[in-house]
């Protein structure tokens, strides 16, 4: 079989490069920038952001070269005449005949959703980078997709797509995955950070923060374990893994004892049960780092089915627990955007998405982050009034959870304690608003395909 790199050289030799149209020119987006025009066999076609001044301003930091965009033409001259085109029409970006790729780099929920639904109509892949908007509705936009033969996938680079990897890997392999998961900063105490105080668990200094683009409700939604929850229950929907019953428990954990830390209770492990998810932190209860963290990380742990593979491990050196059947595979780093052109070459010269929704085994539900008053309008992930816990999405259905996608702008309609998962009672809502569609008809075909315990649609399988 021919390498990804290969195949991209061929395309770019026989004159058809991928056409590629990416929505939202943020620091992700920008990171994308910077490597496309580096990659035969691809074509940057446009960038569509609100505004188009930021875009511009992408492409001349990260390098890209000015003789190769135009923001004058349309869409279609840029394709023909070989311009990366700026606009701040998404939707006639999507629309655009000759454009294959979608990337979905917004980060807003209902915009993703929005997005992917176009692209089902104009017949374009498109990656999710948007990992709010999948876990909202993955499940639903992955069938649809398939519905209208394109391909939905996770982005390459990010952390969700990275551990499904590993955990491919280790299933093709013949092992059984025990736990995958990911490495980053958190205590306890996070789950209450505001935008107000995220800077100081961070300890950025003003000087740091003057001299770049830093975005305080985006960086405390890193911070409060939402964005950690998101990804885990993308991990679990795309690979078929179990979340814990009670969320992430962000144990304190470096490289050398994954294996010892994440397997079941019942062999001396922190897990519940084997076939899960979880994120360990770089730092222990008291504040002191870990050693040999793996904060910037990904891992899978995985277990010997013999003994025979049991005394493998042990003559390769494998770093295990101490009974020697739980060994952990893991990488140390991920480089975000850098590496997102991996994605747009597996669809486009493979077919294959890497990583994709397949079921819907978890929610990520909005918590109160402090007494919350009837009245009061909800600021969404990241804010001072809620963060998202990572929940089966049995029990998120079984209890009616709000979705932290949707936990924006919303009035509470009674009081929600500290600590209390808000549901759909909890909130004025309008079902005309397309997310909110969209996730209710998820919910529904779960609720009438299954009503068990996983959605696990074969319309969502290969």
């Amino acid at each position: 079989m021919s390498s990804l790199s290969t195949k991209l050289a061929a395309l770019e030799d026989a004159g058809k490069p991928i056409q590629v149209g990416i929505i939202g020119a943020g620091k992700f987006g920008s990171m994308y920038i910077s490597q496309a025009h580096r990659t035969k066999g691809v074509r940057l076609a446009a960038i569509a952001d609100l505004s188009p001044d930021r875009a511009v301003s992408s492409l001349q930091k990260t390098g890209f070269p000015s003789s190769k965009f135009n923001t004058c033409i349309s869409l279609s001259d840029g394709l023909k005449y070989d311009k990366t085109v700026i606009t701040s029409d998404s939707e006639a970006m999507i629309a655009t005949p000759g454009i294959d790729v979608i990337l979905e780099v917004t980060g807003n929920p209902a915009v993703g959703v929005r997005h992917a639904l176009l692209c089902c109509e104009h017949k374009k892949h498109i990656v999710m980078i948007n990992v709010e908007a999948d876990v909202l509705a993955g499940p639903l936009l992955a069938r649809k997709a398939k519905e209208a033969g394109i391909i939905y996938s996770m982005a390459y680079g990010d952390q969700p797509a990275l551990i499904a990897e590993l955990v491919d890997w280790a299933r093709t392999a013949g092992f059984d995955v025990v736990c995958a998961g990911k490495g980053t900063k958190h205590l306890p105490q996070y789950h209450y950070s505001t935008p107000d105080t995220v800077w100081d668990y961070y300890g950025f200094t003003k000087a740091q923060l003057s001299g770049g683009d830093f975005n305080p409700q985006m960086f405390n939604s890193f911070l409060d374990g939402t964005k950690s929850a998101l990804e885990m229950a993308a991990v679990a929907n795309g690979c078929g893994l179990r979340p814990p019953s009670d969320g992430l428990a962000f144990p304190p954990c470096g490289t050398h004892d994954l294996p010892q830390v994440l397997k079941p209770r019942s062999a001396g492990g922190q897990l519940e049960e084997k076939g899960t998810v979880e994120v360990v932190s770089c730092v222990e209860k008291d504040g002191r780092a870990v050693f040999g963290d793996l904060r910037w990380g990904v891992f899978v742990v995985i277990e010997a089915p013999d003994e025979y593979q049991r005394e493998c491990f042990a003559q390769y050196g494998i770093k295990t627990d101490d009974s020697g059947w739980y060994a952990a595979q893991f990488k140390p780093y991920h480089l975000i955007g850098l590496e997102l052109g991996i994605s747009v070459a597996s669809i486009m010269v493979r077919g294959e998405p890497t990583g994709q929704t397949r079921t819907w085994a978890g929610d990520v539900v909005a918590t109160a982050k402090r007494n919350l008053q009837q009245g009061e309008k909800l600021d969404g992930e990241g804010g001072f009034m809620v963060y998202g816990k990572l929940m089966r999405a049995e029990d998120s259905l079984r209890t009616e959870g709000l979705p932290i996608g949707l936990a924006h702008g919303l009035v509470l309609k009674r009081d929600v304690g500290k600590d209390q998962a808000l549901s759909w009672k909890d909130v004025e809502f309008s079902e005309k608003n397309q997310a909110v569609a969209v996730r209710q008809e998820m919910e529904s075909i779960y609720r009438k395909e299954l009503g068990s315990v996983r959605w696990d649609s074969a319309a969502v399988r290969d």
